[in-house]
């Protein structure tokens, strides 16, 4: 089975059920939405570009649901926080905007510190694990995250392994 044909039986398989989007995906999405030409000046998106911006939305356009978490939420915030001033309140009145259209899931940080995933990840991964289990496709760039999800059987898809493919 080629990449691009096990990307798309990921996809197939998860439509429905939806996507389970992190931190930095999720803050390229609301970033891109705000202002694209801003992807690549903001020190926590630079490692993006336009393109990916529209590969993202294409991606997440075939799924019925976005799904997201409070921990994820809090790092887009705080993530967020750190564009420049006369940037910050349009990308927040984005975020808030976009925020009403995920659907948010919530396992308390108690019971996400009792797994084994917790002292691997920590709480937002480890939580991202967690939510995933319940059969839905997480997309990340960060690798350890991949790897973990990987090795338990969970749908992921590292938007890295898209990006060379040009995908559209």
């Amino acid at each position: 089975m080629t990449e691009i044909e096990r990307i798309r039986k990921l996809l197939t398989r998860n439509r429905r059920r939806g996507i389970l989007v992190d931190a930095n995906m999720l803050l390229l999405k609301f970033v891109g939405d705000c202002m694209p030409q801003g992807i690549q000046s903001f020190k926590r998106t630079r490692q993006f570009t336009v393109d990916d911006y529209q590969s993202l939305q294409i991606l997440l356009h075939n799924f019925k649901r976005i799904v997201t978490t409070p921990h994820i939420l809090t790092e887009v915030s705080d993530l967020a926080g750190q564009i420049d001033d006369r940037r910050r309140g349009a990308l927040f009145s984005v975020f808030a905007s976009g925020i009403a259209l995920l659907s948010e899931e919530f396992v308390t940080s108690a019971e996400i510190s009792s797994t084994p995933a917790f002292t691997r990840l920590g709480l937002t991964d480890a939580a991202i694990g967690r939510i995933a289990s319940s059969k839905m496709l997480v997309l990340t760039v960060d690798l350890p995250l991949w790897v973990f999800l990987h090795e338990q059987r969970i749908d992921v898809l590292n938007f890295n392994h898209i990006r060379h493919l040009n995908w559209r």
